[in-house]
């Protein structure tokens, strides 16, 4: 399933019975859908223009002919003939237990870069180039991400830092400014710590980054830049693994990107945080 159909269905139930209906008609008529104008559809679905208009927009696209063009990208992407997302079931063998680990990472990634707006990570990749300052907040295991992220800008000389408390969160988005970037990671998009936080810093003239899962949410909604990693088919007790492989992914094609597209900048700043660390555990024997 793509993951504009995936972000439908998990959040049909918080719409209104109209959305709800064109929700279920799309959902059932994909490939039609997409070659359909939007009175066509609104009349194919018992719905109004009105209707479909509202709907697109409070899913963040710009409009019913921007969702109606990425939804009919994902269908002809060639779906990955790979067995669906596996649960944690009890007596797994650890053959069973490594084979549906690999299996939900591999999806995870392979469905994150399917669905990826190209448009979106180059903006991302700028405004973290250009970035004075970097703030990045995260809690739990998105602040796992969030500190891999930290970790990878300092090591090409960015001035970036995950703040893991909120109230230091918010106390570091008060003193950003026009010409700092705020990156908010949350795999929901409902954490309230960090929309807080993303929050003050767009309050201050930050420009904001949003890593969530697709679909709309809180934090999305908040961000200038706002990118998604996949969508996971409903089960209770993955316990989080196969999001955070694909909010990881997300932050490895960000920073190679950073890389590539700033070659001179960013390599020599690199090779020299890797001998320096090279250089000290030598001399102290380790």
């Amino acid at each position: 399933m793509s993951g504009i159909l995936q972000a439908l269905r998990e959040q049909q139930h918080h719409m209104n019975p109209k959305e709800q209906i064109l929700a279920q008609f799309i959902l059932e008529h994909a490939h039609e859908a997409v070659h359909l104008s939007i009175t066509e559809l609104a009349g194919r679905s018992g719905t109004s223009a009105a209707t479909v208009s509202r709907f697109c927009r409070s899913l963040l696209f710009k409009g019913y002919g921007d969702f109606r063009m990425k939804l009919a990208a994902e269908l002809v992407q060639p779906v990955p003939a790979k067995p669906s997302y596996q649960d944690i079931v009890a007596g797994n063998t650890l053959h069973s237990i490594a084979q549906a680990i690999e299996t939900n990472h591999l999806r995870s990634i392979s469905d994150t870069t399917r669905q990826l707006d190209l448009t979106e990570v180059q903006r991302a990749v700028d405004a973290l180039h250009d970035a004075r300052r970097i703030d990045l907040y995260g809690m739990a295991t998105s602040g796992m991400v969030a500190y891999d992220c930290q970790q990878k800008l300092v090591r090409i000389g960015k001035m970036a830092q995950h703040w893991a408390d909120s109230h230091m969160q918010i106390t570091s988005a008060t003193s950003l400014g026009e010409g700092d970037v705020a990156f908010a990671f949350s795999y929901s998009g409902e954490t309230p710590e960090t929309l807080d936080a993303l929050l003050c810093a767009k309050e201050r003239g930050a420009t904001t980054i949003s890593l969530t899962k697709f679909g709309a949410n809180r934090i999305s909604q908040l961000a200038d830049i706002r990118l998604y990693a996949s969508s996971l088919e409903e089960g209770m007790r993955r316990g989080d693994m196969a999001s955070r492989i694909a909010q990881l992914h997300v932050v490895d094609i960000l920073f190679t990107a950073l890389l590539s597209l700033h070659f001179d900048d960013y390599v020599p700043l690199l090779e020299q945080s890797f001998q320096e660390v090279k250089k000290y555990r030598k001399e102290k024997g380790r």
